[in-house]
């Protein structure tokens, strides 16, 4: 017998010991047992059906923000080579009103110079750039994040390559608790007005305004809220003491507030006008 042979023999012989014990083991498992009668299915309802619908919606999650960045080169179409520092830059000479002397974001460009060789890198508000394709285009586009000095918020923008110019195609500003890409799209974690909750905005590109886009604002439970103080049940057979006439004051952290809060009306945040498209809108809060 073949060499050959006795391996393929020796490793039937293994495949069918196996079986064997499998079938063993599950040889006891026994028939079907009954789960108790199965939940009613309730449909849903339509609550109010003459109710006469918004003839607009509350805020315009569909405007788009494009503007091209002049002054700025990119050689070969790569994206990569272009400077994050210049992009940022451009941005601050085209806005005056956002970041000159008496802008909203004064203290930024001091801070973007120390992002330069031989400036003081722990002063640099500009972060980390990240390269991914976000307009299904087959290349990269550029994601660039910096803070908005003297404010709490950060500046997210997207660029792309059209025509051989570099073109914005995202502008946000929020107070960020974190930023993620998930495929072709941007999603912007922010801090709610509620203990335990968090706004995510999810961006997408849309081709027919050529932009990023809102496709989605959760409110989201994060846990880390008060929590009601539950007092412990009395002993039993000890005395109970009857109901005071008027409501006792209590030391106790009040009660952690509904999932169903109503969310605060939408006020768009300081947002980045631009020459040729409004300004970015941003998640109502």
């Amino acid at each position: 017998m073949s060499a050959r042979r006795l391996a393929r023999t020796a490793a039937t012989a293994a495949v069918a010991a196996l079986l064997a014990a499998t079938a063993v083991a599950c040889g006891d498992s026994g028939g079907l047992a009954d789960a108790g009668a199965a939940p009613t299915a309730i449909s849903p309802v339509k609550l109010w059906p003459d109710l006469r619908p918004a003839s607009s919606p509350a805020f315009p999650y569909d405007v788009a923000t494009r503007e091209t960045v002049r002054g700025v080169r990119v050689p070969g179409d790569d994206i990569r080579a272009v400077d994050p520092v210049d992009v940022v830059e451009a941005e601050i000479a085209a806005h005056p009103e956002l970041y000159g002397p008496t802008g909203s974001y004064r203290a930024t460009p001091g801070r973007v110079k120390e992002c330069r060789p031989g400036g003081d890198r722990a002063r640099c508000p500009l972060l980390k750039a990240y390269y991914r394709d976000l307009t299904g285009d087959g290349r990269d586009d550029l994601t660039l994040g910096f803070r908005l000095y003297p404010t709490n918020q950060t500046a997210v923008r997207v660029y792309t390559v059209e025509g051989h110019r570099l073109v914005q195609v995202m502008s946000d500003n929020d107070a960020i608790i974190g930023v993620e890409l998930a495929g072709r799209t941007v999603i912007v974690r922010s801090p709610a007005g509620i203990t335990g909750y968090e706004y995510r905005t999810t961006w997408a590109w849309d081709p027919g305004q050529r932009a990023m886009v809102f496709t989605r604002d959760e409110f989201l439970r994060t846990g880390g809220g008060r929590r009601s103080h539950t007092p412990a049940p009395a002993p039993s057979g000890s005395a109970t003491t009857p109901p005071s006439a008027g409501p006792a004051p209590s030391s106790s952290a009040p009660s952690a507030p509904s999932t169903s809060a109503p969310r605060p009306s939408p006020t768009p945040h300081a947002s980045t006008p631009h020459a040729s498209t409004p300004s970015s809108p941003t998640s109502p809060r």
